[in-house]
């Protein structure tokens, strides 16, 4: 009888094939590099086959098998778990576990909001949580390691079904006393001489507000933040300016910093919160319903 791959083991040839990397595909698959290691060995000596060329270079390098095989194990990881929630959705809806993933930029500031009214509502449901950058929730997304993702637009969601959830203004954040805090509202032409601060790249934030204000006004960038917390932190400290979403201010991000806001003007200062799960997904009517709850809470 044929060996037949185990899906963690799927797990990890997927996740190197999509991270580059194997300490990343040991942190997104929740194990230490040494067992993913260890399983990616155990499979090539299943199957017999080479799958990493381990002669060239200490980052993976894929055979042609290799390549093959990645391929064939997201059609496959794909089927299991669609198997799975089927039989999830088969039985009482609503009940059971669901893998969420969400972006720094929003879990902070929704979360609070939200898990309150999932738990009061949804009692027979178990909402697992996953904290981290866009790219690599769509990677755990596709790889049948997440169920359900929130995340910021524009981003490139490939061939997952999107929901827009909510509309999320952005903020001019401005040190105290800055002379621009005086304005009802600001043109980002108004910040020509301004300092912009950033987030660290990898953040679809980043990429917002640098497609908002232009790639020139960052140009000079000479420190990024890794939270949303740090950079308010910065402004405080009269670094420059930057734009925060008004979800993280109505949540609280600015307390007791003496950081100030103004409206931006302009049709394209904001981002849209939205819901993503696998297309085709059997368990596409409960994610709908739980966008709803998403929705409401956005909007609190």
């Amino acid at each position: 009888m044929a060996y037949l791959p185990t899906p963690q083991q799927l797990r990890y040839l997927i996740m190197l094939a999509e991270t580059g990397h194997f300490g990343r595909a040991a942190s997104a698959c929740a194990v230490s590099q040494s067992t993913l290691s260890a399983g990616l060995l155990a499979l090539e000596r299943s199957l017999n086959a080479q799958i990493l060329d381990r002669s060239i270079a200490k980052h993976p390098v894929f055979t042609s098998i290799g390549l093959e095989l990645v391929a064939k194990a997201r059609v496959a990881l794909a089927a299991l778990s669609a198997m799975a929630e089927a039989a999830d959705a088969a039985r009482a809806p609503m009940s059971g576990p669901v893998r969420l993933g969400i972006i720094p930029t929003i879990g902070p500031f929704l979360l609070p909001r939200l898990m309150p009214q999932i738990r009061e509502k949804y009692k027979a449901l178990k909402l697992f949580l996953r904290e981290d950058l866009t790219e690599r929730l769509l990677d755990q997304l596709d790889a049948g390691l997440l169920d359900i993702l929130i995340l910021a637009q524009p981003c490139d969601c490939g061939k997952a079904e999107v929901e827009t959830l909510s509309r999320d203004d952005f903020l001019v954040a401005l040190p105290p006393d800055h002379v621009l805090t005086a304005r009802e509202s600001i043109r980002v032409t108004d910040l020509a001489a301004e300092q912009l601060l950033l987030l660290e790249d990898g953040h679809c934030l980043r990429e917002q507000v640098l497609s908002i204000c232009g790639a020139e006004l960052g140009r000079e960038q000479r420190f990024a933040a890794t939270s949303l917390h740090t950079l308010v932190q910065m402004v405080a400290g009269r670094l420059g300016v930057t734009l925060v979403p008004r979800l993280a201010v109505d949540a609280g991000l600015l307390n007791g910093t003496g950081v100030q806001t103004v409206r931006l003007e302009g049709e394209a200062g904001w981002r849209n919160i939205a819901l993503a799960w696998r297309q085709g997904s059997p368990r596409a009517g409960e994610y709908r319903t739980l966008g709803a709850i998403f929705k409401a809470a956005c909007c609190i």
